[in-house]
């Protein structure tokens, strides 16, 4: 599901606060720039798990067994091919 606008810049407000706060990051420039770039980050990895989602449930539907959502066999497979399609794509 996609955060709202709204919802991803505040989490960009609270990830860089907490950055400067810890002393990871020192600001050289403006900070829109680095939130925007993180913004940016987030929308991506979002839309990535968005996609993800939506073809392992594809594959999920095309079994000729049909799965309950939410069974637990349901549940183990659709972990299972996410972290499989997630690892494809280079996310782990």
């Amino acid at each position: 599901m996609m955060l709202s606008d709204d919802k991803i810049t505040h989490t960009t407000h609270v990830v860089l606060k907490g950055l400067m706060e810890k002393g990871l990051i020192t600001l050289k420039e403006d900070a829109s720039l680095l939130r925007r770039e993180i913004k940016r980050t987030i929308t991506n990895e979002l839309k990535l798990g968005e996609e993800i989602d939506a073809a392992v449930r594809r594959k999920l539907e095309s079994f000729s067994k049909k799965l309950v959502e939410g069974s637990p066999e349901w549940e183990v497979l659709y972990r299972k091919y996410f972290e499989e399609d997630e690892a494809r794509k280079g996310k782990r």
